[in-house]
């Protein structure tokens, strides 16, 4: 028999839900917020409901972004002719931290992986190539995807979508690099601190 209340409990189930909450940790949250303060309380359902209605994702780049195009791809300050490929929203806030980078991004929201039935029309990689593709500014794609299995097949098969509609010259034809050292195999780009990811941009080598 459930003694606790169904709102209690059905919180708890909602905690449960998200990465790295357990039960135990999921039952602490949900009495947390039994002693908030009523406003306090609010004022948290507000923004998690304004998490969705008050955000969009950027039509350039796929960044989640308050408005589109997003600040990034509006700032003219940035080099126009790099795009840095990454894997999640998180992986561009990491990145931007070290100061070592003044490109643009795109953001995959995911990678390929069979095994959970996400293939290349799942992410947004039709829509990087069709970026690349329509800009003749683009030089250079880096891509900072995380150094896992998965990670590499989503990066070769996009580097051979890239060489396919390439449209430069021979002669000017688009460098693929990646991050080079400082990044374990196996590890997150979202858990790497900014020496290591500032030491990896910095070291990026050709595919």
């Amino acid at each position: 028999m459930n003694i606790l209340p169904k709102p209690v409990s059905r919180l708890i189930e909602s905690f449960e839900k998200l990465p790295g909450v357990g039960p135990k940790t999921a039952q602490r949250l949900a009495f947390y917020l039994l002693h908030v303060p009523d406003r306090d309380l609010e004022n948290f359902a507000h923004n998690l409901t304004s998490l969705k209605s008050e955000t969009v994702l950027c039509e350039i780049c796929k960044n989640v972004a308050e408005m589109s195009p997003c600040s990034l791809c509006s700032d003219t300050g940035r080099d126009k002719s790099i795009i840095c490929v990454v894997e999640q929203p998180m992986d561009v806030i990491s990145i931007e931290k070290t100061n070592k980078f003044s490109g643009l991004y795109h953001v995959l929201h995911g990678s390929i992986d069979p095994l959970n039935n996400i293939g290349p029309d799942e992410i947004y990689i039709d829509t990087l190539i069709s970026r690349i593709k329509h800009s003749l500014a683009v030089r250079e794609v880096i891509f900072a995807l995380n150094p896992n299995m998965i990670g590499e097949a989503t990066a070769l098969y996009i580097q051979k979508k890239i060489r396919e509609n390439d449209v430069h010259a021979k002669e000017n034809a688009i460098t693929i690099t990646r991050l080079a050292h400082g990044l374990p195999m196996g590890g997150d780009i979202e858990y790497a601190d900014e020496i290591t990811l500032g030491r990896a941009l910095d070291g990026r080598k050709g595919l």
